[in-house]
């Protein structure tokens, strides 16, 4: 061990954060059941925050199987909210798999009593159930742009204890306070990206757990607040104007896969059609570790080597997501994990960088695989159609509301709200996308099966790594421990006081 990594596992030691963070990934791909298999080797595991009130709605449509959505709604501390919630969307023994799901009401700025119980709800289940069984801590991955559902869910997560929250795609300034808000059982309010709104415009999102719970509102623990960047000028601008403390940095690198950040300055495009990034994009590790934040690096980490020289060059640890989205506990569909791992061994996969994808404009990395929206002609297929929404542009309209546009939407539809036709161009619906990609597609007329979309990082082949000899799949354990293996062990505490403060929540709530 170099002297170097010896220091840096001394600091570790002594933040006592965990080295390796599993990546917060699609929608339910970093499911509960992942981000649980992660945190028990007590490293720490995310879910993702992305559309899990359409997710349970329709894990619940599907007749839950093995029961453990309506164990978590158990283990909400406020029984009658959970039972409203299980009275309008469980179906016994399932919908039936020609019967398309029941839509949820699209998410505005002001949201009625039962869309925001789903959002607290279906969020603590989430939570929950990743945390049950161990006192390690679990986390929540959150995008900035995902603004509409952001402080229910947020609210949720730490009625359940959630240890760390994680947010990218955006600036997330005023996160810090909303969760200092939330801790000491006050109300949280976040400002709205509005586009053409004007300075007296009212944008402001509310939410305020005394209107939803009865007195006296259970504590709260504060969770770690890192922010996803990539730049030195996001991490200052973090640091110096965030309204609450910034526990940390994932400084994540154009390869990481999802969303990534637009290449600063202007658009260039390869031979390919992919975003090229130059050297504008790389983050000066020497100005963060100024700052004297801690700091994980994500994208292309994902080997035990990989790990040692982040250590070593500062960081608290690294962000690994590809490994785990391919793992068994992770909730990618079978056929779609089956598949691409089959093209990985024959050294046929590959990423694209699709800087039009994705209506937010920004790149986003898809995995070339038969059958979903990677394929244009799959893509073209399509009907055009934003029935779910979670990635909508608020926008003022000419008698000063707000309402939602889309860029996937119907393009006649998008410009009669004043969007621009060019913008349409090649714009893929990654809600019912992200949804496909974890079985709970939709099913339109005829029978027609929304395709997805699979978002994976460049280093899609090293999960070869993880799979013995002539195996077909790998566990989370697998991953965590050969990440892991060239790092010392640490003896690293278990936060205890997450699962005693759930705990002490349920009891209080049902007593």
């Amino acid at each position: 061990m170099t002297e170097r990594l010896a220091d840096a596992c001394n600091n570790i030691g002594m933040n006592q954060h965990p080295v390796l963070i599993q990546g917060g990934m699609g929608a339910g791909v970093s499911d509960w059941r992942l981000a649980r298999a992660v945190s028990l080797t007590g490293q720490l595991g995310v879910v993702s925050s992305t559309a899990l009130d359409t997710i349970l709605a329709r894990r619940l449509q599907d007749g839950d199987p093995g029961g453990h959505m309506r164990h978590g709604l158990e283990l909400f501390p406020y029984p009658a909210m959970a039972e409203r919630i299980l009275a309008k969307h469980y179906i016994a023994g399932g919908k039936g798999a020609g019967a398309p799901y029941k839509l949820l009401p699209m998410l505005a700025r002001v949201n009625s009593r039962e869309a925001t119980e789903l959002l607290i709800v279906s969020n603590f289940v989430e939570v929950a159930l990743a945390r049950e069984g161990h006192a390690n801590p679990v986390g929540v991955n959150c995008m900035e742009k995902l603004q509409l559902p952001l402080l229910a869910s947020l609210y949720g997560c730490m009625l359940a204890g959630v240890g760390y929250v994680l947010m990218g795609a955006g600036i997330p300034l005023k996160v810090p306070g909303v969760l200092d808000a939330f801790a000491a059982g006050e109300a949280g309010s976040y400002p709205l990206s509005v586009t053409g709104a004007l300075p007296e415009d009212d944008c402001l999102m509310r939410f305020d757990p005394k209107e939803y719970f009865p007195e006296p509102i259970l504590p709260l623990l504060r969770p770690h607040f890192l922010a996803i960047i990539s730049s030195n000028t996001l991490a200052t601008t973090m640091v110096r104007r965030s309204n609450g403390k910034v526990d940390g940095f994932v400084i994540e690198g154009p390869s990481a896969g999802g969303h990534n950040a637009p290449p600063r300055g202007q658009m260039v495009l390869s031979e390919k059609g992919e975003a090229v990034y130059g050297e504008r994009d790389r983050v000066d590790l020497d100005k963060i570790r100024q700052m004297g934040v801690p700091f994980w690096l994500a994208g292309s980490y994902g080997t035990p080597e990989k790990i040692v020289e982040a250590l070593e060059l500062g960081a608290a640890g690294v962000q690994v997501g590809t490994a785990f989205a391919f793992c068994e506990e992770s909730g990618l569909r079978e056929d779609y994990k089956s598949a691409l791992l089959s093209k990985i061994k024959r050294g046929q996969a590959s990423v694209f960088t699709d800087p039009l994808s994705s209506p937010t404009g920004f790149p986003f990395k898809a995995a070339q695989l038969e059958g979903t929206t990677s394929e244009p002609e799959v893509y073209s297929n399509r009907t055009r159609i934003c029935d779910i929404g979670i990635l909508r542009e608020a926008y003022r309209t000419e008698n000063g509301t707000i309402a939602y546009r889309c860029a996937s939407e119907p393009e006649k539809t998008y410009i009669a709200k004043g969007g621009a036709m060019e913008e349409t161009a090649g714009r893929k619906c990654l809600c019912n996308c992200l949804l496909s990609d974890i079985a709970l597609q939709q099913v339109r007329a005829g029978g027609y099966e929304e395709p997805g979309m699979v978002t994976t990082g460049d280093d899609l082949t090293s999960v070869l790594r993880f799979l013995a000899d002539g195996g077909e799949s790998y566990s989370a354990t697998v991953v965590v421990n050969r990440l892991m293996s060239l790092v010392p062990e640490q003896g690293l505490t278990a936060t205890a006081p997450y699962l005693e403060t759930m705990t002490e929540q349920v009891s209080i709530a049902q007593s």
